[in-house]
C-alpha cells in the first residue's frame, strides 16, 4: 500500500518518491524535504505500487529510481508520463550507461542522473522547479 508523509497535505510542489531502498529512500527525503516549497506527498518501492499511487495524488514531480522491487521506472514512465504530461519525471540509477539514459529521456523522463555521483544533482533540480512553481 503507498505510504504517505503525515503532516501538512497542501501548498508547495508535491514530490512523490519511488526507491526500493530504505537507505536511499530516508536519503532522499531528507534531502528533498529541506527545499522550500517542495514536499514529499508519497513513496513506493515497486512499480505496481507506484503507478496507481502518483496516478491518484497527481505530484508535481517523481524521482524514479531505474530497478524497483517489482518492475522498473520504465514501467512507471510508460504507463505515467502520457496521461500526467503537468507532471515532470527524473531518473536516478546505479544503472546510468548511456543506453538507460537515452530510454529514460525517450520515455519522458526530464534528466537521468547516477546515484553514486550526480545524488545532490536532484536536488539542486528539484529545488530550481520549487522555485520555478511557487
Amino acid at each position: 500500500m503507498p505510504r504517505r508523509r503525515p503532516g501538512r497535505q497542501t501548498g508547495g510542489m508535491k514530490i512523490y518518491l519511488v526507491e526500493d531502498s530504505p537507505l536511499v529512500l530516508e536519503r532522499l527525503k531528507g534531502m528533498l524535504e529541506e527545499i522550500p516549497g517542495a514536499r514529499v506527498v508519497g513513496h513506493a518501492a515497486s512499480a505496481d505500487e507506484a503507478i496507481p499511487a502518483i496516478y491518484a495524488e497527481r505530484p508535481d514531480f517523481v524521482v524514479l529510481d531505474l530497478r524497483l522491487a517489482q518492475g522498473t521506472g520504465f514501467d512507471v514512465l510508460r504507463a505515467l508520463q502520457p496521461c500526467l504530461p503537468q507532471t515532470e519525471f527524473c531518473m536516478l540509477s546505479n544503472f546510468a550507461s548511456e543506453p538507460y539514459r537515452k530510454a529514460a529521456l525517450g520515455l519522458g523522463a526530464i534528466d537521468f542522473f547516477d546515484k553514486t555521483r550526480d545524488f545532490d544533482r536532484v536536488r539542486d533540480l528539484v529545488a530550481t522547479r520549487a522555485a520555478a512553481h511557487a
